[in-house]
């Protein structure tokens, strides 16, 4: 949920929602309505919980570290009143994975595995090193391939299970 502003005056009169807790201000999880800022000494916000009607007031030293802070998610603040406090918290988890920070990990834990066992089995049990290399190269592919499938599956997933919540009052089914 990587979202950048150009200008604080830009998030004025916007809901958003926060995606990091910070000690005492709102939770993660929260829909906040910005009502007001400041940029002459850092950023300075004041926003309203939308749920209590509480008005804070925090201090950013740059835009960057605001929208790590807070992003807009229009469906969210939409249906805001619709999902309970875990799935929202689950969807901004989900969707702040990056390919760095989620697959990349376990691509490299995937990779050393197969290529162990690969080397392991055929090169050592059946003494065949160039089906080793072969093996190893093919599994780490289908590896690859198979992170790279659930990292998208997932964010697909969580958007898909919390439109099916709100699309039950429609009367649209989502498959």
């Amino acid at each position: 949920m990587t979202y950048l502003l150009n200008n604080i005056d830009e998030a004025v009169d916007r809901k958003f929602l926060v995606c990091k807790n910070i000690s005492n201000q709102a939770r993660a999880g929260t829909m906040v309505h910005i009502m007001g800022s400041d940029d002459t000494s850092g950023i300075n916000v004041k926003y309203r919980v939308t749920d209590t009607g509480q008005d804070y007031n925090i201090q950013f030293e740059t835009l960057k570290d605001f929208c790590k802070w807070a992003a807009p998610d229009t469906f969210i603040a939409r249906y805001y009143e619709n999902f309970s406090n875990k799935e929202i918290l689950h969807y901004i988890k989900v969707m702040n994975r990056s390919f760095t920070s989620f697959c990349l990990p376990i691509i490299a834990v995937a990779l050393v595995i197969v290529w162990v066992l690969s080397i392991i089995i055929f090169k050592n049990v059946l003494d065949k090193t160039s089906l080793a290399f072969i093996v190893g190269g093919v599994l780490s592919v289908v590896a690859i391939i198979g992170v790279f499938y659930m990292y998208r599956q997932q964010k697909s997933s969580v958007k898909l299970k919390l439109y099916r919540k709100v699309s039950s009052n429609w009367g649209i089914e989502f498959k």
